[in-house]
């Protein structure tokens, strides 16, 4: 404990709650009228129903029926169709004239449906998790290519890690998808295979950009083990692949750890560039969200918070691997 260990919490609280009082007061100052209360229907919402006509006709019968249901009857010139709508949501009266798409009752459903941030969410975890696996096993397959003898190996890895690290990630989005994804997709219609969605193009994407970061943290995790280690493995008969992977490869994860956790956390925050594909994560999820409903400070605000919780629990939960691995 340093000396006053105590006043410098307190200045740390202190700084705390004057940066929010900070922005607080910045906020009632701002002419915008806040709308917190509208947050929820983003995660989750009733469907709205709204059953609508058919045919150009007239509503000849509105009949009532148990549990406040009714039963809506619209004759056209040649036909007749009835629809069964809760009482209190009919939008129409008996005899009036209706066009085709006109609206007959509009009400709430019982059905709860996810809203537009809870799918940008799931999106955004799946593409990440399925990113993350992938790039592992890159970063792994490099990493043992990086420090190999054999010069095709080990110049092909070198290639493909400056390449990968030397250009935007942004663009290497637009190769996948525009370049790649048209040529992969045109020899797949070419065969009656069918089409990639653009979901596998944003999956590869950035399993191959955090690969080539991984594969470098693995050739340093690799080589900080002494040698001497793998000598003495293949001094009692082992193979170089078995020494990687009984001797050196789980004492490199130990040490390898902490890095391998900042990149697949920068990882979840560079998948919000996968919006340019029309994919709707989280980032674009809420800036369609914000186009309706014009909610600008509400929602990117509830969006920092969303990155936040995913990149803080995985911090937490890399921590807790380190702290399981120092005991075995």
């Amino acid at each position: 404990r340093i000396p006053h260990h105590n006043f410098w919490v307190g200045v740390f609280i202190a700084i705390i709650l004057i940066g929010i009082g900070l922005f607080y007061y910045a906020t009632q100052k701002v002419e915008y009228i806040w709308s917190w209360y509208r947050i929820p229907q983003f995660f989750a919402f009733k469907e709205n129903i709204r059953p609508i006509a058919e045919f150009d006709g007239r509503i000849v019968s509105i009949e009532m029926i148990e549990d406040e249901m009714a039963i809506v009857t619209l004759k056209g010139m040649e036909e007749s169709i009835t629809y069964t709508v809760l009482a209190s949501g009919v939008t129409v009266k008996r005899g009036d004239s209706v066009d085709e798409a006109d609206e007959i009752a509009n009400y709430e459903g019982d059905n709860w449906k996810p809203g537009v941030l809870m799918v940008g969410l799931w999106i955004t975890i799946k593409v990440s998790i399925v990113a993350t696996i992938f790039g592992v096993l890159i970063g792994i397959i490099g990493g043992i290519c990086r420090i190999s003898s054999n010069p095709a190996l080990k110049w092909l890895t070198i290639v493909y890690i400056e390449l990968i690290r030397g250009s935007p990630l942004l663009v290497q989005i637009l190769i996948w998808y525009y370049i790649l994804g048209t040529v992969i997709n045109g020899l797949l219609m070419s065969y009656d295979i069918g089409r990639l969605d653009r979901y596998w193009y944003g999956v590869a994407c950035l399993a191959v950009f955090a690969g080539a970061y991984v594969t470098e943290i693995v050739r340093a995790g690799i080589q900080s083990i002494h040698r001497g280690q793998i000598e003495a493995a293949r001094s009692v008969g082992m193979t170089y692949m078995q020494s990687m992977r009984h001797i050196v490869l789980p004492q490199a994860l130990k040490r390898i750890l902490p890095p391998l956790a900042g990149q697949f956390i920068s990882l979840i925050k560079d998948s919000s560039l996968l919006g340019i594909m029309a994919m709707s994560e989280l980032t674009k999820a809420t800036r369609e969200a914000v186009a309706a409903s014009l909610m600008h400070f509400e929602l990117y605000f509830i969006l920092a918070i969303l990155y936040l919780v995913i990149t803080f629990s995985l911090s937490m939960f890399v921590q807790y691997l380190e702290k399981r691995m120092a005991t075995t």
